[in-house]
């Protein structure tokens, strides 16, 4: 049986037994009952991790990894590899193989510093480190240059001052001009000098340019910088008691555990991918086949290597609950209000630490672990484990974060409105079905007695206005809520001790930003590919899909890189029926087009995108294909077939009839041949259209030998006429039609009689 813990940036903390969150720090993990909280990282023991399999949505994906290895003394297990712009809210860890009995109690996110060194960095950006040294050295060096050729021409000759009863000298003409021979040859060589330094900076620019786009090209999966960020998440595992001298299913006090295998899943923005079709026909054999492709981007910051690709249609961030419709009771009886996630703190929560404040202060070194509340997705039993894919549970309630412990809320009243729901994405706590309501408010004296209110906790009515509960001016008038920060449960961070009286043992939102978010500037490096141009004839499968989401597991492992370039990859082939058709309308061009007619015989739908077609193996042409449902059918155009000739006459015949030459007869004859240079026979659609009559003076007689459509469309309206004939290899065909018009003599068809 699989077992999972889901956790957040902060980890989950503390969980009791009964799933609500508690106050101590700890876990109740069913073997030994302790999560440690005080070890650290030091007892954590690190293992590798292999990404295993990738799920690419509309935007975003989420992928899933696979460590093994035995278990720590400490319970405490630390997976690395993981990248920078990975959303701790969306973490799910879960022991799915090795010995029984264990489980994951907490999984959290802890970012960490990595020093590399120079040789670690990829060779592409030592090379660009390396190209902007020589660019600022040519630089610097080109600016001495300039500066020594102006101070080099501002020599001049100063005569030495002359006394008063001096009489005046000759001018030493022979120092001027050796003077101005040694500026003018100096000059000469710093301005060849210069201008072999604007030729070496020159090309250094193009260099520095050149690896510039190679970096900004490549994967973004390696180190970049020498000091950077790096993504790790601590594991915490439950299973069977501590065997003495390492015998038993649990590890040894000093010694390593069994062997487990764990599954981490967590979500990453920064990946897209539209659909695309390679489409193979054989003359004359009537059928081909239809290859499902996808192009795919991603910047995520891992180089996705021979995993197990999946395409989905569906948005990774929409939220899928489905709305509450509340009834409108008239009478005093009204229906219980709904759940509304505030809970009364446990009494006695101020002598919980009375321990630790006897104690005395923390020997300095040490430093408390930091704890968050638990994602509040599944609960688990007292002495059980974690089963992934059981039905959610709704989450626990939080501490109210300002009430006394004496200090019960007051019960909401019936049919008040409900909160603000929480924020969408990954992550987002599960409390629209459950949490509907509003939550009752601690009164402003139970307030007073822990030491003020606080803006974080509660929307409170300011000092001097109206009490809580009163109708606000120009808003809805009823109890205050809690503060929407309150709500977003894996943002709630669990204070420790040394948070002082006011605020020990209570679940807050984090003051270091929000749980688990990437950081921003590698979440918007990652957010790029947003802004890629789609290729030619690409439709975002969110567009094409409509209401339905459709999933495509592709046939062989992937292999994408993270360098934020469309990347094409083979899905599988697709079960298609193929009918070549052709098609001509001679009265607007004689000229004869084929096309293929596809029908979806597959079990998923063909969503919109480019289809590369090739007829007896060489490229034909690129088109954009429609969606395609399962069991349609649609019509792709191939071009102009020139071995396929085609050519109509025309004739009117006008005469009268009835009595008296009362009607004036407008007889039209089409006469169409059509000629198969081909080797193979063909069936070819010839299009015409008669007119339709605008007043009841006006008949028209058809002749026999065209059909009118089934199904009137844009392309065929209800005026248009078919003829299908069969035309032999070399052969030759003719067909015949017409119509006649009859109006009342004496008058005239708006625009000429003659319909051509």
């Amino acid at each position: 049986m699989a077992a999972e813990a889901v956790g957040s940036a902060g980890g989950n903390g503390s969980t009791d037994g009964n799933g609500g969150a508690g106050g101590n720090g700890t876990a109740d993990g069913g073997g030994d009952g302790r999560a440690a909280t005080d070890g650290g990282a030091a007892a954590a023991g690190s293992w590798e991790s292999v990404l295993d399999s990738v799920v690419v949505y509309a935007v975003g994906a989420v992928c899933r990894r696979r460590a093994r290895g035995p278990v720590p003394a400490g319970r405490r297990v630390r997976l690395t590899g993981l990248p920078q712009v990975l959303d701790g809210r969306s973490l799910r860890a879960s022991v799915v193989g090795g010995a029984p009995g264990w489980s994951v109690i907490e999984a959290r996110l802890e970012p960490r510093a990595e020093l590399r060194e120079r040789s670690e960095l990829p060779e592409l950006r030592r090379r660009l480190d390396e190209a902007r040294e020589r660019e600022s050295a040519v630089r610097e060096r080109h600016g001495l240059v300039r500066a020594r050729i102006d101070e080099t021409a501002a020599l001049r000759a100063v005569p030495p001052p002359r006394r008063r009863e001096e009489p005046h000298r000759r001018t030493p003409a022979d120092a001027w001009l050796e003077l101005a021979d040694f500026v003018d040859e100096r000059l000469t060589g710093l301005h060849a000098r210069a201008e072999e330094l604007v030729e070496e900076l020159r090309l250094a620019e193009h260099e520095t340019e050149v690896l510039t786009d190679l970096v900004d090209r490549s994967s973004t999966a390696g180190p970049s910088r020498p000091v950077e960020t790096g993504a790790t998440v601590l594991l915490t595992l439950s299973g069977p008691p501590a065997a003495p001298g390492g015998t038993g299913a649990g590890p040894a006090a000093d010694g390593p555990g069994p062997e487990l295998e764990i599954e981490l899943e967590y979500g990453v923005p920064g990946a897209r991918w539209v659909p695309a079709y390679r489409l193979d026909y054989r003359q004359g054999a009537g059928s081909g086949s239809l290859l499902l492709r996808a192009s795919v981007v991603q910047r995520t910051g891992e180089d996705w290597a021979g995993v197990r690709l999946a395409l989905s249609s569906a948005d990774l961030e929409r939220r899928t609950e489905l709305p509450r419709l509340r009834s409108l009771r008239i009478g005093r009886s009204q229906p219980a209000p709904p759940p509304t996630g505030w809970r009364e703190p446990p009494s006695g929560l101020s002598e919980l630490f009375a321990g630790y404040d006897a104690a005395g202060p923390r020997p300095a070194g040490e430093r408390p672990v930091p704890v968050a509340a638990a994602r509040p997705v599944a609960s688990r039993p007292r002495g059980g484990s974690l089963e992934a894919g059981g039905p959610p549970v709704p989450p626990p309630a939080p501490f109210a974060p300002a009430l006394a412990p004496s200090a019960a809320p007051p019960p909401a009243p019936g049919g008040y409105g409900a909160p603000p729901p929480p924020p969408v994405g990954y992550g987002a706590p599960q409390a629209a079905a459950g949490f509907g309501g509003a939550a009752p408010a601690p009164q402003p004296a139970a307030r007073a007695r822990r030491g003020g209110t606080r803006s974080a906790d509660i929307a409170l009515a300011a000092p001097g206005g109206p009490p809580p509960g009163a109708p606000q001016a120009g808003g809805p008038a009823g109890p205050p809520a809690p503060d929407r920060a309150l709500l977003d449960y894996p943002a709630l961070r669990l204070s420790g001790p040394e948070q002082g009286s006011g605020h020990r043992g209570e679940l807050r939102p984090a003051t270091d930003g929000p749980a688990g978010r990437p950081d921003p500037a590698a979440r918007g490096r990652a957010e790029r590919v947003a802004a890629l141009p789609l290729p030619r004839h690409a439709v975002p499968p969110r567009r094409s899909a409509g209401s339905f989401d459709h999933r495509f597991d592709a046939a062989a492992p992937a292999d994408i890189p993270s360098d934020g370039t469309w990347h094409t990859v083979t899905v599988g082939e697709v079960e298609v029926g193929l009918r070549p058709e052709y098609i001509c309308v001679p009265s607007v061009e004689e000229r004869v087009y084929g096309t293929l007619v596809i029908t979806n015989d597959s079990a998923q739908a063909l969503l919109a995108g480019p289809v590369e077609v090739t007829v007896d193996g060489d490229h034909l042409l690129t088109a954009g294909l429609p969606s395609l449902a399962r069991g349609g059918t649609r019509r792709l155009g191939l071009g102009v077939t020139e071995s396929i000739e085609v050519a109509r006459r025309t004739e009117l015949r006008e005469s009268t009839a009835g009595m008296l030459n009362s009607s004036t007869v407008l007889d039209h004859r089409v006469h169409v041949e059509l000629a198969n240079r081909l080797g193979h026979p063909v069936t070819v659609e010839v299009r015409e259209r008669v007119p339709v009559p605008s007043e009841a003076d006006i008949r028209i007689e058809e002749r026999a030998g065209w059909q009118a459509p089934q199904d009137a469309a844009d392309d065929l309206p209800a005026s248009s006429r078919l003829w299908r004939v069969e035309v032999p290899a070399g052969g030759r065909a003719e067909l015949d039609g017409g119509y006649e018009i009859r109006i009342p003599a004496g008058k005239a068809i708006v625009g000429g009689n003659r319909r051509n």
